[in-house]
């Protein structure tokens, strides 16, 4: 950290990353976008495009599975698309999930897949299938415009039913701030729905290199934390006194990302840097926003998330030069207390006479298995049910707003499907997190989804052991160093180091406020096993009342507190 003055930077095509070369002459986010979606040649788009489709809200990526046979015979790899929509607070209409489902079955690989940021996502589509499946987005009203890219992506708010007094208020906040920090340009318009060329404009926000990497945000409500709005580059705490909203304390600098071996990245869990009333909340977002494309590092692109920006300037000059951008100084932050960061499970009834049900979907995976028939099971429930279908920010679905006519069958339908609301799921299972990771993910080292069912069985075998069953410990996993399940904020985290071989992390607090630490690396199946077995056997002999198990590894001394990003590696 620096008390020196740091001055904005400005684009340099001689020292800048190429990524910000591609942007800057985009023109405005189009490139070659539109002349790469009908060439017949390859199922893939050129590299330059790649970058720019990503604020587009796709990803291209191949089956890695099939990668070596494709090799071998001498065909090019099975390109495919991963989509992802922009669904602010993760609240869609029964009549917009219908439709999402039905472009899956149609165009995708025929599941559909919550993600931790509160939004569905297509895998498996092919490119000659883009346009179709995201004029079908479109026509729900719903879209995939930055839910990717070096922009604002989005804005997840809490989704508990337990909070809906004032639930509505803070969800429209989130629909303002994510149309507030949309990108401007009408690129998207032009390629995917054949919409008017229109001559481009400055970014009023943005500018033409848009922000240095991608820029999360999130809004929570206490006591509930299922956003792990810490883990976010801008947070929204609301502080609420005698039922009204009056405002929210404001967070900055939280990210996930790491990677292995390099001190100089780091995951880190936000400041709280004061306080805002309702009505500025937009003021300040953008603020923030402005500030990081202006001091974000643009030569380094693994240095270039807030948080970095954060720790180079400083917590206090960050506050000084945001009040410069404000023109006015945050509040002092209000007072608040989180209880946890996972979700309630099953039936809830609210003051409005309205029923809520929880559904635990593993990894976030709406998909027919031979246990479960969940995706004919919930397209099911879309066809009667009236109210909407919210996602949770750890990858499961509140049923929310049933009316008490159709509850009983909604109950039918879901004991019909096999679908689970947490009933028969032992608590460290309902509390674990996974990412993709393989077939699709670039950047999978190891499995992630695919792989933590049967783990966490095995870790139920040794909890069982020591009478455990009934803690609920916080597990996430990830394929890759990238952060997004959040693995750093599991009290165990698993992150892939190689197939088959994870980092295994401990400490993290159940609230979601502090970070984990390293605690064996490189290590098999059967190790984490038997790295955890004693790890159990202690905390079921040693615990205090009420104590979660990441706060009683730090208190036994088995790993120290992470108190910033900075110490994650020391």
């Amino acid at each position: 950290m620096s008390d020196t003055k740091i001055s904005p930077t400005q684009y340099d095509a001689v020292t800048h990353t190429d990524v910000e070369r591609i942007k800057v002459q985009s023109d405005y986010l189009r490139g070659s976008i539109k002349d790469g979606l009908i060439d017949p040649i390859t199922g893939s788009i050129c590299d330059d495009d790649q970058v720019l489709i990503k604020f587009h809200g796709i990803y291209q990526q191949d089956d890695r599975d099939l990668r070596n046979d494709r090799r071998k015979a001498k065909l090019e790899p099975l390109y495919a698309f991963m989509i992802r929509a922009r669904v602010p607070g993760g609240v869609a209409s029964s009549g917009q999930y219908q439709v999402l489902a039905e472009l899956a079955k149609k165009y995708s690989n025929g599941s559909l897949r919550l993600t931790t940021r509160q939004a569905f996502q297509w895998h498996g589509v092919f490119k000659r299938n883009l346009k179709r499946t995201i004029a079908g987005i479109n026509s729900t009203l719903l879209d995939t415009v930055a839910a990717c890219g070096d922009v604002n992506r989005n804005v997840m708010a809490t989704s508990l039913p337990e909070t809906s007094e004032i639930h509505q208020e803070v969800y429209q906040w989130a629909k303002k701030l994510s149309e507030h920090l949309l990108p401007k340009s009408n690129a998207f318009h032009e390629i995917w729905l054949d919409g008017e060329k229109v001559e481009s404009t400055e970014e009023p926000i943005y500018g033409k290199t848009y922000l240095p990497r991608k820029f999360k945000t999130a809004i929570a409500i206490p006591p509930n934390n299922d956003v792990d709005v810490y883990a976010n580059d801008l947070g929204f705490i609301a502080i609420i006194d005698q039922q009204k909203l009056i405002g929210f304390n404001v967070l900055v600098g939280g990210g996930m990302g790491t990677a292995h071996n390099d001190s100089q990245t780091y995951p880190r869990v936000a400041d709280v840097i004061g306080f805002c009333t309702p009505d500025k909340l937009l003021e300040v977002a953008e603020s923030v926003v402005r500030l990081q494309r202006d001091y974000g590092d643009r030569k380094v692109r693994k240095l270039a998330r807030l948080k970095y920006t954060i720790d180079r300037l400083g917590i206090d000059q960050f506050k000084s030069i945001l009040s410069d951008y404000l023109g006015w100084s945050l509040a002092g932050a209000k007072s608040f207390e989180f209880s946890g960061n996972g979700d309630r499970y099953g039936w809830l009834k609210t003051e409005n006479d309205k029923w809520h049900l929880t559904l635990y979907i593993h990894s976030g995976r709406i998909v027919d298995s031979p246990q479960s028939t969940l995706f004919s099971g919930l397209l099911a429930i879309a066809d009667i049910h009236q109210g909407e279908f919210r996602i949770t920010g750890n990858q499961n679905l509140i049923i929310s707003n049933i009316t008490p006519e159709t509850k009983q069958h909604i109950q039918s339908l879901i004991s019909q499907h096999g679908i689970s609301f947490g009933s028969v799921e032992t608590p460290v299972r309902l509390n674990s997190v996974a990412c993709v990771a393989f077939p699709t993910c670039s950047l999978a080292m190891a499995e992630a989804e695919r792989y933590l069912p049967d783990l966490i069985s095995k870790i139920e075998v040794i909890l069982d052991q020591y009478n455990l069953l009934d803690q609920p410990i916080n597990i996430r996993m990830t394929g890759c160093p990238n952060g997004c399940a959040r693995p750093f904020l599991g009290e165990i985290g698993f992150v892939g180091k190689a197939p088959g071989k994870y980092n295994l992390y401990l400490g993290a607090s159940f609230k979601g406020d502090r970070l984990n630490k390293l605690y064996k690396e490189n290590i098999n199946e059967q190790q984490i096993l038997d790295e955890l077995n004693p790890l159990f056997k202690d905390y079921a002999d040693q615990r205090s009342k009420g104590e979660f198990f990441g706060d009683f590894v730090i208190r036994k001394g088995y790993i120290r507190p992470v108190v910033n990003g900075l110490d994650f590696h020391g």
